[in-house]
Order: C-alpha cells, then sequence, then structure tokens
C-alpha cells in the first residue's frame, strides 16, 4: 500500500488529497504548518473565491503569463468546465459567472470552497508540522524522495511526496517559501521569486492617501509604458495610503516590466460611458444647475467627495469663481482630466500583500504530464511553488487544481 505526503493543506494540496483518495489511494498524509487548511484560499477575492475561469482551453492559456505551453497537457486533463462540474455536482457548492467569465459560488463565501475541499479530503491524515528536509534514499544507486523531516526532528516516510506549498506571498497565511528550500534540497532551479498581481505604489503616493479608501466602480483604466498602452480594462479600482489597488490594478501591475528602463502611468477614465461630446453636455447641465455656487462646489454631481479637491487642484481654475462663469476652455479642460486622470506609478508593491508569486521551481525540470521532478523520482510539485502565474480572473486557482489533478493521478499509479 503506497504511502504519500502531501506538503501543504492550501489550494493545490487539499485538492491533491482528495483526488489521491478518489483514485483509490488509503494511506494519505496532509501536512499544514497553519492552525487550519485553506488559510490563503479563505481571503482571495476578497473572501469571495475567484475559483476559475469559464472559459475554454485555449483562451485559459492566452492568460498565463509565465510558461503556458507546460500547462497544456495538465490543463486538458482537468480543464475550466471539468472544475466547475465537479464544485457544483459533486461538492454541493453553487457557482456563478460574472464579467469577465469570472467563476464564484453563489454564496460569495470564499468558505464555502474550502469547507468542501477540507470534507473531499476528510479520509486524510492531517498532519500539524513544517517540513524541513526530504528524506533521500538511495534504491540500488538511484537515489528517490523517500519522505519528509519535520521541524520538530520528526521522520515521516513515504513512497511520495508532492510539494503544494505556495509561493512567498501573503506569508501571514503560511505561504513562507519552504517549497523553494526542498526543491533546492532535490537539486532543482528555482526562478527568483517576485511579486505578481500586486497594488502599486504612487510616485505622489500624498495624493493618493487624501483619496485613500475611494473605491471606484465602472470607471477605465489603462496603463501605459512610456506613453503607450500596454493594458486596458473596464471595472473596478480603490485609492490607498500609498497609491492604487482593486481588481483592475492587480491585473495592471502584471504587465508591469523593468521599472528602471521604463515609465508607468495609470490613466483613469472616471465617466468611461460618456464620449468628449457626451460629458462636455453633462458638465454644461451640472454648471447651469449649480450656477451660483463656487467652483470649489461645482463637481459634486461629477465626482466622489474625497476625489473633488484633487481634481479642482488638477484643473486649476479659480475656486472662488462662480460655476456659471466657467469659460469653455475651462470645461473643456476638466473634460479631458476626468477622462484622463493620471497617476505615476514609482513601484509595486511588496510580496507580502501580493496575490501571487511570479518564480518558482523551474518548469524545464518537471514533467509536464505527471509534475514530477525530473531531478529526483518520487517528488512531485503543484501550484504556486511552479514557475508558473496566470493574470487576475481564476486562472492562477486553475493552475493549482489541474496541477494537483495532474500530480495526484500519477502519484495513484506509481507514475
Amino acid at each position: 500500500m503506497r504511502e504519500i505526503i502531501v506538503v501543504g493543506a492550501g489550494a493545490a494540496g487539499l485538492f491533491a488529497a482528495g483526488t489521491l483518495l478518489e483514485q483509490g489511494c488509503k494511506n494519505v498524509t496532509l501536512m499544514e504548518q497553519m492552525d487550519a487548511p485553506g488559510k490563503k484560499l479563505a481571503i482571495t477575492g476578497k473572501g469571495r473565491c475567484n475559483l476559475t475561469n469559464n472559459c475554454d482551453l485555449e483562451t485559459f492559456l492566452k492568460n498565463i503569463r509565465t510558461n503556458p505551453r507546460f500547462l497544456y497537457s495538465a490543463a486538458s486533463a482537468l480543464p475550466p468546465a471539468a472544475v466547475m462540474d465537479l464544485f457544483e455536482h459533486k461538492l454541493g457548492v453553487p457557482l456563478k459567472t460574472e464579467r469577465g467569465r469570472r467563476v464564484f459560488p453563489v454564496s460569495d463565501a470564499a468558505g464555502d470552497i474550502v469547507q468542501a475541499l477540507v470534507r473531499r479530503a476528510k479520509d486524510a491524515k492531517m498532519l500539524r508540522g513544517k517540513a524541513v528536509e526530504l528524506l533521500i534514499e538511495d534504491g540500488e544507486g538511484s537515489p528517490r524522495a523517500a519522505g519528509v523531516r519535520l521541524e520538530d526532528g520528526r521522520a515521516i516516510a513515504a513512497d511520495a511526496v508532492l510539494v503544494a506549498t505556495g509561493g512567498v506571498s501573503y506569508p501571514v497565511t503560511g505561504s513562507t517559501g519552504i517549497g523553494y528550500k526542498l526543491a533546492r534540497q532535490a537539486g532543482h532551479t528555482v526562478v527568483p521569486p517576485q511579486p505578481s498581481l500586486v497594488s502599486l505604489v504612487a510616485k505622489d503616493a500624498a495624493t493618493c492617501r487624501r483619496m485613500a479608501g475611494l473605491s471606484l466602480r465602472n470607471v477605465g483604466l489603462t496603463l501605459l509604458q512610456d506613453g503607450k498602452a500596454v493594458y486596458n480594462e473596464l471595472g473596478e479600482m480603490l485609492f490607498t495610503h500609498f497609491g492604487l489597488s482593486g481588481p483592475m490594478v492587480l491585473s495592471a501591475s502584471a504587465y508591469i516590466g523593468d521599472m528602471a528602463k521604463h515609465k508607468y502611468t495609470v490613466s483613469i477614465d472616471l465617466k468611461p460611458a460618456l464620449d468628449a461630446e457626451k460629458l462636455d453636455a453633462r458638465l454644461q447641465r451640472d454648471f447651469a444647475e449649480l450656477a451660483n455656487r463656487d467652483t470649489a462646489n461645482a463637481l459634486d454631481k461629477l465626482l466622489p467627495a474625497s476625489l473633488r479637491p484633487v481634481m479642482l487642484e488638477r484643473w486649476g481654475a479659480d475656486p472662488q469663481r462662480k460655476a456659471n462663469q466657467i469659460t469653455k476652455a475651462e470645461r473643456r479642460r476638466l473634460g479631458e482630466l476626468t477622462k484622463d486622470f493620471r497617476i505615476e506609478i514609482k513601484n509595486r508593491g511588496d510580496l507580502d500583500h501580493a496575490v501571487i508569486t511570479s518564480g518558482g521551481v523551474a518548469v524545464k525540470e518537471v514533467d509536464p504530464k505527471t509534475m514530477q521532478s525530473k531531478k529526483l523520482p518520487g517528488l512531485y510539485f503543484a501550484g504556486e511553488v511552479l514557475d508558473v502565474d496566470g493574470y487576475t480572473g481564476g486562472y492562477n486557482l486553475q493552475v493549482a487544481w489541474c496541477t494537483a489533478f495532474a500530480a495526484a493521478v500519477a502519484m495513484s499509479k506509481g507514475e
């Protein structure tokens, strides 16, 4: 009877453990250093859990930033449709598809996804502990993974070990990078981890701080690299005390390259439903209705309260003049700022607050069909620990599911 250890009870680890049990494996140990499984999964999607994307295989692969070809086999075996079917019809979690084909539980509760995965893996042996070293045995002169040693000194033997420890983003949830240490012990190359899908730090953080907490919905966001648009989307964003965050900003961050070589600017269209002509007509109506108010109070109908003083400063109009004295040229200037409100970017946010980690175990050293190490037989990898990452929209959790599935099926067969 094969003994299998899954290191890490996050998205990939829980999914792998459940799949191993379904494949008939009886002796599955699920190891987790935190006090409960699925800590990071429980906070994904602002606590709603965007668990996959309702798209076909080709679209999924197009939304993988790093090493998409590596996922072809695994994603073919478990595409998004299969993941949705599993959660809805086998695990009893009703799902819904929202803008951008993003898939969420109907309950909008990430905890429902965590609980479903925990139930599916309930027959695995849960072991609290931190794996710090691989046990490697020389089987007839050929080294192979034979278990793990825990931080407290315990040695747990196994026929196969799956490393599903995540990256190094949000370390408070257990993503401490221990998987990279285990991979290096087995001789693997680890691509240096970088924050991906992260908030952005503004050069003028003080201005953003004045608007901190302001959430903008249904606005347009364009990321400019040296003045050229490299990303554009319509949706939601947020001002923070240091810059910008929210779904569109996280997506945009994935398109930022070498900040030492390029200048990056975010352009916000505050009224994307109105073209320049319709916006000007709207401004004329607003100013006519507020004719006797000072210009300082003439933006009440146009913009949220915390944004108004910032816009007024950029606009440069005399705040004490009456709204009915605003000139056509001034009105046109306000319209241009409304359609192109710019924030220069200084840097990405840090790994402590990144949604995912870019980098990890080099995929050229991993079998794409089985997720088994090409360096050490009996060692497997799944999820964020691998050098594979995608854009926002459920793609990264789909990576976790399909790589975990491929590894579990292979492990159950002894491949």
